[in-house]
């Protein structure tokens, strides 16, 4: 495990690595998916049935392609009572807290003969990305469609790869207990294009959310415009800012359970005492021992791992400011007062006691967050992300008669006099 002081010439570089990790898309990639979202666009299910045998190597027909009520009962006779229960457990957890960024529609009279206001308004249909590629992930379908459900769209459709054609049980059950109207058996860059047009097979969504590969995100970016999306999310991240009073374990436990996403992930400690990152670089190597996908942990570690020892603690927290991860743990003495510092961050976890992990099933905030220092100016999916705002206005002839003299001189000022005469005829 790399141990590096910040104001060592190593970190600058070290430090520019980091961010600009997954941040960008090569022309190839991007040049290769643009050539699937064109392709699908044009010829539809012809299209997204060849890429689909391509790259996930099953076949798809147009009564093949969407989930059966069979296939789905089918597949929730799989889950045994005790999943369903944890399942049922994450669901009510994330509910009760999106339930609490409902926004309501607003309205005030501005002065006498004028109503101003703002509407809510739910999108209509969304489409759900469901990862099913190196491994399957019902808590990103309940972070989902449950924040969809609470806004009100009518409509939510699923889109997911599969493995031999059948869709994974848990899937299954995730999608149940939210309702979701529609599942489709299709997943990668030919998936999103797919929502974003439109085919004989897969309906034209309003939006696209959910996390996947490297060719789905970069599918997002290309038809965004064509469809909404929520967020072009990179590879996982964490960092941690740990004092001396820190539990050295827990750190390191946290470090892993992010590396063990994918060879791109991150993991970084920042710490104030050179004893303590000695010790969570030994705990990583104990318990690295016992995992499972320890392969993957050590090239991410190797790649984009390492503890940071900085001067004090403002100085870390203004190092994670610049950095703007994913998650951010505050394993300090005080991390209510430490917290007051953090500008940037999608997911903040107060105390040694608050690990990630919780966050990423039963806490009940979203875990769609934003990534790859997008946090600077982005937010985790939420309810807000399901809705759209429409202003509504209203004048009578009285109120309109005080504003027509300026709005017409303003419409002037700027070489419109069409707009500046359909003020003024009602002003006659």
């Amino acid at each position: 495990m790399k141990i590096i002081k910040a104001d060592d010439k190593k970190f600058k570089s070290f430090f520019r690595k980091l961010r600009q990790r997954g941040g960008t898309f090569s022309p190839e990639l991007l040049s290769a998916v643009a050539r699937i979202i064109k392709e699908v666009a044009a010829k539809g299910d012809i299209a997204l049935f060849k890429y689909t045998y391509k790259f996930d190597k099953y076949k798809l027909t147009p009564k093949t392609i969407e989930v059966s009520t069979k296939e789905k009962e089918e597949a929730l006779a799989k889950v045994s009572p005790q999943d369903w229960e944890i399942l049922k457990l994450a669901a009510a957890r994330i509910e009760k807290y999106h339930r609490h960024q409902i926004n309501q529609d607003w309205s005030l009279k501005d002065e006498e003969g004028i109503e101003l206001g703002q509407r809510i308004l739910p999108l209509q249909r969304v489409g759900i990305y469901a990862p099913g590629g190196k491994a399957f992930y019902p808590s990103t379908l309940l972070m989902a469609a449950i924040p969809a459900k609470i806004a009100g769209v009518k409509e939510i459709i699923i889109v997911t790869p599969v493995k031999d054609g059948k869709i994974n049980p848990l899937v299954a059950a995730a999608a149940d207990i939210c309702g979701v109207n529609r599942i489709f058996k299709i997943g990668g860059a030919q998936a999103i294009a797919a929502l974003a047009y439109g085919t004989k097979s897969i309906p034209q969504v309003d939006k696209i959310v959910g996390p996947g590969n490297a060719y789905v995100a970069a599918a997002k970016k290309l038809v965004f415009g064509q469809a909404g999306i929520d967020m072009i999310a990179g590879p996982s991240e964490i960092l941690i800012i740990a004092d001396k009073t820190a539990n050295a374990s827990f750190a390191a436990a946290d470090m892993l359970s992010q590396a063990e996403h994918d060879e791109m992930a991150a993991a970084v400690l920042f710490t104030t005492s050179e004893a303590f990152a000695q010790k969570v670089a030994k705990e990583i190597d104990e318990q690295m021992k016992t995992l499972e996908r320890k392969k993957i942990i050590k090239s991410s570690l190797k790649n984009f791992g390492a503890i940071i020892i900085t001067k004090d603690l403002i100085h870390a927290v203004e190092l994670a400011n610049d950095f703007a991860p994913e998650h951010l743990e505050l394993m300090v003495e005080n991390p209510a007062e430490i917290l007051k510092r953090v500008q940037n961050a999608g997911s903040v976890f107060l105390g040694s006691y608050t690990p990630e992990a919780l966050s990423d099933y039963l806490a009940g905030g979203n875990h769609i967050l934003p990534t790859s220092g997008t946090a600077r100016f982005s937010s985790p999916l939420g309810v807000y992300d399901f809705v759209k705002r429409m202003s509504v206005s209203s004048f009578t002839p009285d109120a309109l008669d005080k504003l027509a003299s300026p709005t017409s001189r303003f419409a002037k000022l700027e070489g419109l006099d069409a707009h500046a005469n359909s003020v003024l005829v009602r002003n006659k």
